[in-house]
Order: C-alpha cells, then sequence, then structure tokens
C-alpha cells in the first residue's frame, strides 16, 4: 500500500470501527453538508469519530459538535486572552477519553468564574478544533456567531444553561 494511502485506510477502517458510512464520491456533498451541522442532542459518538478522522489524518477543518460528560477537571482562574477572557475545563466523553472545553466569559450570560466545579454534569455545543494531539478542543461555546462560526453555542451545567 502507498504510504499516502495509508491514513485513508486508517480512516475508513475506524468509521467502519464506529458503524459509520464511507463517503463516495456521488455522497461527499450531502455528507459534509451534514458534517457542518450540530447534533440536536449530545453525541459523543458523534464527536469521537470526528476527533478519530483528525488525528488520522483527515481535513483539520472546525466542526460543530454536541457532546456530555463529567467534569474532571477545570482550571480556578480565568485567563485573559487576545479574544478577552476565558475559563477552561475539561470533560470526560467516555472511559480515558477527555476533551478541553473554552468558554467565552466576555460572551456567556453567566455568573463569575469558575461556575464549574470538578464531578459536574455537562453538555456543550461548540466548535471542535484540531491543530494537533495536544491541541484540541471545543470553543465558541457562546450564543454569538460570526464570520469565522455559523453555529451557536452552550453550556449546561447540572442543568442550567450558559449562553
Amino acid at each position: 500500500m502507498a504510504t499516502s494511502a495509508l491514513p485513508r485506510a486508517l480512516l475508513a477502517a475506524a468509521l467502519l470501527s464506529l458503524g459509520l458510512p464511507l463517503a463516495t464520491p456521488a455522497s461527499f456533498a450531502r455528507s459534509f453538508e451534514a458534517y457542518q451541522t450540530v447534533p440536536a442532542s449530545c453525541d459523543n459518538r458523534d464527536f469521537m469519530a470526528k476527533q478519530q478522522a483528525f488525528e488520522n489524518g483527515g481535513p483539520k477543518a472546525d466542526v460543530p459538535v454536541h457532546i456530555c460528560g463529567t467534569v474532571i477537571a477545570l482550571s480556578p482562574k480565568a485567563r485573559r486572552t487576545r479574544s478577552g477572557w476565558h475559563g477552561y475545563f475539561y470533560v470526560a466523553v467516555a472511559p480515558n477519553i477527555s476533551i478541553r472545553i473554552v468558554s467565552g466569559l466576555d460572551e456567556m450570560n453567566a455568573p463569575a468564574w469558575p461556575w464549574v466545579n470538578k464531578g459536574d454534569q455537562v453538555e456543550v455545543v461548540g466548535r471542535y478544533y484540531y491543530d494537533s494531539f495536544r491541541k484540541q478542543g471545543v470553543d465558541w461555546t457562546h450564543h454569538g456567531t460570526g464570520r469565522a462560526w455559523h453555529v451557536p453555542g452552550y453550556v449546561t451545567v447540572n442543568g442550567h444553561r450558559y449562553e
């Protein structure tokens, strides 16, 4: 097998092992549109399929996700970045699989940070980004949209929704 074909073969095997169909050229446009929409309810399996595709060399375009799980860690202090104040926490989406959540505090209707605690049950809608294995997470977890992102996000903590 040619070296360039190996990542595609691994991606195909990963998608099939998750019970997801392989895209054909005729169905690619339809599947890409579906890939850019957020599931109506929490779908960690969808998130893990997207994460696996990125890690196996798939396209690195940001995608909408709707995940849920338990908060396993958080940064107790908000940090200021070039785009404003942010709070950070990690959510377990499956055994031994967690993801970093980045909350744009200037954009959210939420109390002072931290408004999550270790052990809280959360549901998150946002943009999954993958820069590298160590630089990935979910951001745009607030209600705003813009040229860079079209899906309004939110974080629900123990039943209380923050947008």
